[in-house]
């Protein structure tokens, strides 16, 4: 079975899954456009939700030309997710 890839940091303190630079989501999943890949989890309201403790993964990929997307999972050793193009982008992002 294969091991999903966890968020290391992200510095998104506008999402409603973010505490103290962490994920709180169950998992997110990594979207966007092929010139750059956004967290399609974010969700900016004024409540925080997700799991009691940040331990985020990264639970689907739809970055296909990402190197580290293998079978629409990231391959990656772990993800940061901060500003980029968007608000919250995945900042591991390499285009193959």
């Amino acid at each position: 079975m294969a091991t999903l890839t966890g968020i290391s940091t992200c510095t998104v303190t506008a999402c409603s899954f973010n505490s103290d630079q962490s994920c709180n989501a169950g998992a997110i999943t990594v979207a966007g456009a092929p010139d750059h890949a956004e967290c399609g989890t974010f969700i900016s309201l004024d409540v925080r939700g997700g799991l009691p403790t940040a331990s985020a993964h990264v639970g689907a990929c739809q970055r296909v030309e990402c190197t580290y997307n293998k079978d629409l999972l990231c391959s990656a050793e772990s993800v940061k997710i901060g500003a980029g193009a968007d608000t919250a982008d995945c900042l591991t992002y390499t285009p193959a």
